[in-house]
């Protein structure tokens, strides 16, 4: 897949430092997630989320414009974590059912470590204004097709057995919301499972799905 992650670079910034910019919108995100969770979108003040990062307000919009910026960058922050351990995933194992294996489950690690931020995600994703909508729509996508592209590989190199497309397009779908699972149902799967367990009890499953549609 040639498209990049996206890194939140098309909201304006009055920085020229692109790693001080990175460095800065993380510590936003991060405290903009617990605010957001705590207060809600809507009754989290620009002042509050500047003291949470130990920046003025004046410094604050030196990196976003806007509430609805943090909102997106938040939202982003996820898809560019789950994308860049995705690909690394992908780069370190190419041995059949393994290698769609390790990726589910760097996927899954991901999603809970950023269980808050995914939960967040949903929760207000319809605030954002309809721009910012759709390119958190077309990130969600971009990752989904990560598992489709690595399937068709495995497919394609007969490390897997044939696949339609349709059925790996619907595992590929099927995996992405296996994950985000997690962080929906952390307060019930997390009483009887590790993240480690629900990871190999959902890799089993799906799996099984694959030789139940080739067999």
């Amino acid at each position: 897949m040639k498209s990049e992650a996206n890194d939140g670079r098309e909201v304006e910034t009055q920085i020229k430092n692109k790693e001080l910019v990175k460095e800065r919108r993380r510590q936003i995100v991060d405290a903009a997630v617990q605010l957001f969770i705590e207060h809600g979108y809507h009754k989290t003040t620009t002042r509050a989320l500047a003291r949470a990062t130990g920046l003025s307000i004046g410094s604050l919009y030196e990196y976003v414009s806007t509430k609805d910026d943090v909102l997106y960058l938040v939202c982003i922050a996820i898809h560019a974590e789950v994308e860049q351990g995705l690909k690394e995933a992908l780069a370190r194992t190419s041995q059949g059912r393994e290698a769609l294996a390790e990726i589910i489950r760097e996927y899954f690690l991901v999603c809970d470590r950023m269980s808050d931020h995914v939960l967040l995600m949903y929760q207000v994703t319809h605030f954002l204004p309809q721009k910012w909508q759709k390119k958190v729509l077309e990130a969600e996508i971009r990752i989904t097709n990560l598992f489709v592209e690595a399937m068709h590989q495995l497919n394609e190199s007969g490390k897997l057995p044939p696949i339609d497309d349709d059925t790996i397009n619907l595992i590929s779908h099927n995996i992405s919301v296996l994950g985000h699972t997690w962080a929906f149902r952390r307060w019930y799967f997390a009483k009887n499972f590790t993240i480690e367990q629900y990871t190999q009890r959902q890799t089993d499953f799906i799996m099984r799905f694959l030789v139940d549609q080739t067999s």
